[in-house]
């Protein structure tokens, strides 16, 4: 018998790179990708778990949970940084430049 691929391991692999590559858009575009790979990833390992010796590609749905949990990560801390700014700067500061930099200024004490 021939083994079969997994689902959704591909997906899983594209959905973990991806959210990673968004994390600068302002975390919540990767956030929502990383989870949805984190939740195929889930159905996939149980598939596997269940007929291991059906299935050829869980490398491929292994790195991808990986790189979800990583992009994870990253977009937390993306939104997290972008609070930060909203709390430090306020929406007005981070539209108008100059008031940014005297923020800055004032801050750094130069």
């Amino acid at each position: 018998m021939e083994k079969q691929k997994l689902p959704n391991a591909l997906a899983v692999l594209i959905l973990g790179i991806l959210s990673i590559l968004t994390c600068c858009c302002y975390g919540v575009i990767g956030l929502i990708l990383a989870i949805v790979a984190l939740v195929l990833a889930g159905k996939d390992k149980k598939l596997y778990l269940e007929n291991p010796e059906l299935y050829s590609n869980y490398s491929n749905l292994n790195t991808g949970k990986i790189l979800a949990i990583i992009g994870i990560v990253l977009n937390v801390l993306t939104i997290i940084y972008f609070i930060w700014l909203i709390a430090t700067f306020g929406l007005e500061g981070m539209q108008d430049q100059q008031l940014m930099e005297a923020k800055i200024r004032e801050m750094f004490g130069s």
